[in-house]
């Protein structure tokens, strides 16, 4: 079905979101983000769309409490995924069909999943521009932190390759959710399993200092955790070094990780500003870059 023909008959009932709906509301998603940003092309690459809907998969799987989907006569509208981590709540994403916006929807799906966070000491959203969206955020209690992303080509220069960092294990894991509890409040657990098998995993684990890097393709981070700022440039330095000559754009830095702005800085990168980190309970992380979806 032409993701873009859907009607604008019948009422809307909200239910549970399935594994047998991933694959529509990736679809959906793409659709939403692209108009929102104004991009001609309404689909995702095809890599990226498989990790999205595994990713997703996971999140029905073991959050089904704070998956939704907003079904108008059998199609889908719209839809949230959330997740809780021990005492954080985090919205994974969600989207409303562009001829179903400005009805409601969105905020009876917010709502539907917050609800699997009840009780949660934090909260965390990563936002775009959308001024609605943005607006229903801060209409519940978050502050907004603006974000930042690093692009362009990564330079030859001045580039001295780390020491100490090697491939993760799954062995790591347990000090990474430590790290993680320290940084944000509460471990991943069963994420760092599901991260493992989409990205590769760079670590560093000595004596007084230790962080952790899931790769994206174009050897920037998707993830990044550390317990000091030195660790944490290390870590950025050595997935950019797989990138000299090439475009890359390391996405979701808040003002409190200065040490990746002069990392990507050093790389030839320039600086812009894009989107927010939506937060309560608590300060943005640092050192940390966070994940697009699971914060």
């Amino acid at each position: 079905m032409d993701p873009t023909a859907v009607g604008r008959s019948g009422a809307v009932i909200l239910r549970p979101m399935r594994v047998d709906d991933v694959a529509e509301a990736e679809r959906l998603s793409a659709l939403a983000f692209a108009v929102l940003e104004g991009n001609s092309d309404l689909t995702r690459p095809p890599e990226r769309a498989a990790a999205w809907q595994v990713r997703t998969a996971h999140l029905v799987s073991r959050d089904g409490a704070g998956c939704w989907v907003a079904d108008a006569d059998g199609t889908m509208v719209g839809f949230a995924t959330s997740l809780r981590r021990e005492g954080l709540w985090i919205l994974a994403t969600y989207a409303v069909h562009p001829s179903w916006q400005a009805r409601g929807i969105g905020r009876a799906l917010l709502d539907a999943a917050a609800h699997h966070g009840r009780g949660a000491l934090r909260r965390m959203v990563g936002a775009t521009t959308d001024p609605k969206a943005l607006r229903r955020y801060r209409s519940a209690g978050l502050d907004l932190h603006p974000t930042m992303v690093l692009e362009g080509t990564v330079g030859a220069t001045a580039m001295e390759l780390p020491l100490h960092v090697r491939d993760g294990r799954p062995s790591d894991h347990e000090w990474m959710d430590s790290l993680d509890r320290g940084l944000r409040g509460a471990g991943r657990g069963e994420d760092h399993t599901l991260l493992s098998a989409l990205h590769p995993l760079r670590v560093i684990d000595r004596p007084h200092r230790r962080g952790y890097a899931y790769l994206a393709p174009d050897s920037t981070v998707e993830l990044l955790a550390a317990s000091d700022r030195r660790t944490a440039t290390d870590l950025l330095t050595d997935a950019l070094s797989g990138a000299v000559g090439a475009d890359v754009r390391q996405a979701h830095v808040t003002a409190a990780n200065q040490w990746a702005i002069d990392v990507g800085m050093a790389a030839g990168l320039s600086l812009r500003a894009q989107g927010y980190l939506c937060l309560a309970g608590m300060k943005p992380p640092s050192p940390y870059l966070h994940h697009r979806a699971l914060l």
